[in-house]
């Protein structure tokens, strides 16, 4: 149990950007502080949008994986495959390029 208060003087463009990377990491600002203070490293949770970006790239390794070894054992597929993940890799490539604007 916690009963005792440390204060520390801080802008208040500081005070957002702890409290922002608090909730960011899914904690309490006191409990950011404590953990920056004893050196501990706080993880950032994945927000939904990086989250679905990562199951992304997470589908495009095992794509890319599947086309290496087609390419090993030179299955007539492999041609059909590509152009596929071409696609859907272009059709990501032109929504990140409506986000940006």
């Amino acid at each position: 149990m916690k009963k005792t208060y440390i204060k520390f003087r801080c802008s208040i463009y500081e005070k957002k950007l702890l409290k922002k990377r608090a909730e960011r990491a899914g904690i309490s600002l006191s409990e950011y502080c404590r953990s920056s203070a004893f050196g501990n490293s706080v993880i950032e949770r994945l927000t939904e949008e990086q989250l679905t970006h990562y199951k992304i790239l997470v589908k495009y390794k095992g794509n890319f994986t599947r086309i290496g070894n087609m390419f090993k054992r030179h299955n007539p597929k492999l041609a059909s495959e590509v152009e596929n993940l071409a696609e859907e890799i272009r059709t990501h490539l032109y929504n990140f390029k409506s986000i940006k604007k």
